[in-house]
């Protein structure tokens, strides 16, 4: 099923009822409050797809029966904070506290959407920038060299501020460890470096305060030296995926200190890898060559071969980001779409197929043609496809929106347009569009635990947005910029 964003609805709903006092009064009138998304289109939020995760996310995101009855057998889908809390009070659940599904119904209504602030602002790309799991933590990587660590728990200081070694055309990824002691970087270059990123010193020039270690992906014989676009620890801090210019997938092992692993996954450039989930048997890949692949690592050594191939996409896929539960996951592609797949839907090879593609085109300086924004690949497996931004220039970024807050309720993507879309996961519905940036968002990383949002964009700009904000001056719109030339 496909799902149109409009831009409309944004203002129509309102910041997503970001406003406690209107809250209040439609409380107090007796009148329901729609939730983030609610349209015309979605007024029955699970009527308009019929998969699984669609329950998977009501249950999640659903307040307790108690809760959402108007009356006897009468269910509300969406229940104010204050009557959440008077129903709390008064024990209606029989619990005497909130639920998970509880919690996310509540927060996923302030959606972080003021603002913004800004974090920082460099006179170069910035090119990745992610929280930590536990949001104390926030990384932003910038073409010009640079990469930085800050405390956001500290008023959003530098707690580290990295000169990147031997660094080809930018930084093209960077992994902080689960219990972040070390940060690794990317370039176009077959060499990982590691950071010890727990160390006091705060400016990390390569070989000359501290060491950046450099973790070697080739195979060592001196042949075609590749590019890495994508590294990930793994859930345990031992391991590290990477995929790569050569077509490949690495694995390389931290403790052995070397490369335990390399599979040629696809036929052409691996922009995205992932890990499934907590176990790391499972790996997500996504190539130019159109496909989504799903690598069983009990099997590699003894096939070679996916377990999984999963065919929709019409041009190159630029980002994979998983559910977390090791069937789920959502990917960014050229087709300029975001897909949802499940991947008990995947085939044993790929479909092929010609004569899709009848124009000439180059995502890094065209723009997308207009006759093919309404072609749809006749095999396509996946669950669900969002539309409305736009995938150009370079690999952009694309998330599930956090479990603890919002039940993972929404997804949300960085924009060739300067923009942050915001849609809900079921209905496709655009809630809310974030407009700041000059040039294109590469990335952006909502906070696992508070309303907030980063994004960070090819203008430079590292900016925070929050509900319902810190009580600061917002970046004015008109604010005067830093004039740079812009590359291909």
């Amino acid at each position: 099923m496909y799902f149109f964003a409009r831009r409309t609805s944004v203002d129509e709903m309102g910041y997503a009822m970001s406003r406690l006092e209107t809250e209040s009064e439609l409380c107090d009138g007796g009148k329901t409050i729609p939730e983030a998304g609610s349209s015309k289109r979605a007024s029955n939020w699970l009527n308009n797809l019929d998969h699984e995760i669609a329950q998977v996310t009501k249950l999640k995101s659903s307040p307790h029966k108690q809760l959402a009855e108007l009356v006897p057998g009468m269910h509300k889908s969406s229940v104010s904070t204050v009557k959440m809390l008077v129903g709390r009070e008064a024990n209606y659940s029989a619990r005497g506290r909130f639920s998970a599904a509880d919690r996310c119904h509540m927060l996923s209504r302030y959606l972080p959407v003021n603002g913004p602030w800004l974090v920082d602002q460099m006179s170069t790309r910035a090119y990745v920038s992610q929280f930590s799991a536990d949001g104390s933590l926030f990384v932003a990587g910038f073409q010009g060299s640079y990469i930085r660590i800050y405390n956001v728990e500290k008023g959003w200081k530098v707690q580290k501020n990295i000169l990147a070694k031997s660094l080809r055309w930018t930084v093209t990824d960077t992994s902080l460890s689960p219990d972040q002691r070390h940060l690794v970087y990317a370039s176009m270059s077959p060499i990982v470096h590691i950071v010890d990123a727990g160390s006091a010193e705060t400016e990390s020039l390569a070989n000359v305060t501290e060491f950046h270690d450099g973790l070697d992906f080739s195979s060592g014989d001196g042949g075609y030296s590749f590019g890495i676009f994508s590294v990930k620890f793994s859930t345990d801090g031992r391991e590290l995926v990477a995929g790569s210019n050569d077509d490949s997938i690495y694995v390389y092992d931290l403790e052995q200190n070397k490369l335990s692993l390399r599979i040629l996954a696809h036929t052409s450039d691996v922009n995205t890898v992932c890990f499934a989930d907590e176990s790391g048997h499972l790996i997500f890949s996504g190539s130019d060559d159109n496909l989504c692949k799903v690598w069983d690592r009990r099997c590699f050594i003894a096939k070679g071969k996916p377990a999984g191939v999963l065919t929709g996409h019409l041009e190159g896929i630029t980002f994979i980001d998983s559910h977390g539960d090791g069937r789920y996951f959502i990917s960014n592609g050229k087709d300029q779409t975001i897909k949802l797949w499940d991947i008990r839907k995947m085939a044993p090879n790929a479909t092929s197929y010609s004569g899709l593609r009848n124009y000439e085109w180059d995502y890094r300086w065209m723009d997308y043609p207009y006759e093919a924004r309404d072609l749809k690949h006749p095999c396509d497996q996946s669950v669900a496809t969002y539309k409305g931004h736009s995938v150009l220039r370079t690999l952009i970024r694309c998330y599930f929106s956090p479990v603890y807050s919002t039940g993972q309720k929404y997804i949300y993507t960085g924009s060739h347009d300067s923009c942050v879309y915001i849609y809900d996961l079921v209905t496709g519905e655009l809630v809310s569009l974030l407009q700041h940036h000059k040039s294109p968002v590469r990335d952006c990383s909502w906070h696992p635990y508070y309303p907030m949002l980063v994004s960070s964009s090819w203008d430079g700009d590292v900016v925070k947005w929050e509900f319902p904000g810190n009580g600061e001056a917002p970046v004015p719109s008109t604010k005067k910029r830093i004039r740079r030339r812009q590359f291909d």
